[in-house]
């Protein structure tokens, strides 16, 4: 698997922040002990962007759960940050969150904690 410059975040939580993924590396995400896969970039964002249900279905494979909380930046709303903790505190951890960069999937994580949100 290439480098997809992940960082695991010394959180309460064991959270990893990553730039978009493909379908074949999922594969490795779930070797790696990851449990679940959560996409906060919308389809259609980049032409060369794979879309969300190649994730999810590379998801089923791998035995992973997959949630898209998607919002292009600066549209984060409180509805989405209520959608993504209620979907969080679910999830069995540890959970692989990505976007373009890992930044607005850091930013709804943030969000949640602030608003006290996450168990």
């Amino acid at each position: 698997m290439s480098d997809i410059n992940a960082t695991m975040s010394n959180l309460a939580h064991q959270v990893t922040f990553s730039p978009q993924i493909n379908a074949e590396q999922v594969k490795h995400i779930a070797e790696k002990g990851y449990k679940t896969i959560i996409c906060n970039r919308p389809n259609g964002e980049s032409a060369d962007q794979p879309h969300s249900s190649e994730i999810e279905e590379a998801c089923k494979q791998a035995g992973l759960a997959f949630k898209e909380v998607s919002f292009s930046g600066g549209m984060l709303t409180q509805e989405l940050v209520e959608e993504f903790a209620d979907f969080f505190n679910k999830a069995e951890q540890p959970v692989y969150m990505y976007c373009r960069s890992g930044n607005r999937s850091n930013m709804i994580y943030q969000a949640s904690v602030q608003l006290d949100l996450l168990d």
